[in-house]
């Protein structure tokens, strides 16, 4: 008996032994938790940090002479010092900021297209599925269209810059992934002709760094963003200029044709670029993935939840 209330006497002790969370460990632990969501919420405006930055940089180098001799010095000094910071900043953010990012559900939604489509640039190959987390498109995937009946026309062969309309992609009927409200609908911007050589590339590459600097609007061309009842924002871009059927406030149902496919905005040939985010502006939203409900892929009859991987057939 003596042994048993000894051993009780113990686990008395060791339970009044417990004491509160040291107060520093729990300010170490809010401090950290708030440091995480600082970096967040700059890794959202990382893009537009940066190119704040350069641009104030060439305006200073442009016009800064105009103003040396009338502004104080802190104001000098802090001008010269302040777009430095924000490309630093915004560079050292692209750099870590992805590792603060946290986990999302894969969200299953239906495919934007009909038929047979090629898939590139998938996230079912590597994450970011476009080099960059920057404009939502971490999870964002490039669809084009290769049907049994059509030839898609052979990089390199024929001139550099081919008509859109040699695509068997250009026109075909894009649907709505999701239900919900349409937020943003755009189909004003033209449909340039294709980058069909690797000189013309070199010429999308230098048409694109100019063109980011109008903004995603201009990256993505024409476009329709529908905002679904639980948060989630469906994106399909380089839609046909003029075929946007629906305009913003509109409620669309899933596999409702919304628009055709086109090759406006930063596009080497007629494709479908589809992706999910978690806010309306590809300038400060998170990619978030997701799988197309019921395809097939290559040769497989079998009905799946997926993505096609890069050079890998899908049908839907």
């Amino acid at each position: 008996m003596q042994g048993a209330s000894g051993t009780s006497g113990t686990r008395r002790k060791v339970r009044s032994a417990q004491a509160p969370p040291d107060c520093a460990v729990v300010g170490l632990r809010v401090g950290a938790e708030a440091m995480k969501k600082l970096v967040l919420r700059l890794f959202r405006i990382r893009t537009a940090l940066l190119l704040a930055g350069v641009a104030l940089l060439v305006a200073l180098s442009v016009f800064g002479s105009l103003f040396q001799g009338e502004l104080p010095n802190p104001v000098k000094v802090t001008l010269a010092w302040l777009p430095w910071i924000a490309v630093v900043l915004a560079f050292t953010l692209m750099i870590f900021g992805p590792r603060a990012l946290p986990d999302h559900e894969t969200t299953a939604v239906r495919s934007p297209v009909h038929g047979r489509w090629l898939g590139m640039n998938s996230p079912a190959s590597k994450v970011p599925s476009h080099g960059l987390h920057a404009y939502g498109q971490a999870y964002a995937i490039d669809l084009v269209h290769e049907p049994t009946d059509a030839t898609r026309p052979t990089f390199g062969d024929g001139p550099a810059m081919r008509a859109s309309r040699d695509y068997p992609a250009f026109g075909q009927p894009v649907v709505a992934m999701i239900d919900g409200v349409v937020v943003k609908a755009s189909g004003w911007r033209r449909d340039h002709r294709a980058r069909s050589s690797k000189l013309a590339l070199v010429y999308l590459l230098v048409e694109g760094a100019l063109r980011e600097l109008g903004g995603p609007g201009f990256l993505i061309g024409n476009h329709v963003t529908i905002r679904g009842a639980d948060g989630i924002f469906a994106t399909v871009a380089h839609l046909q200029h003029g075929s946007v059927r629906v305009r913003v406030g509109d409620s669309v149902h899933v596999g409702e044709r919304i628009a055709q496919c086109g090759n406006s905005g930063n596009s080497s040939e007629p494709h479908v670029h589809a992706q999910l985010m978690d806010g309306p502006s590809p300038w400060t939203a998170q990619g978030l993935p997701m799988t197309f409900q019921g395809i097939t892929l290559d040769d497989d009859s079998e009905p799946v939840d997926g993505l096609p991987k890069n050079a890998q057939h899908m049908c839907a």
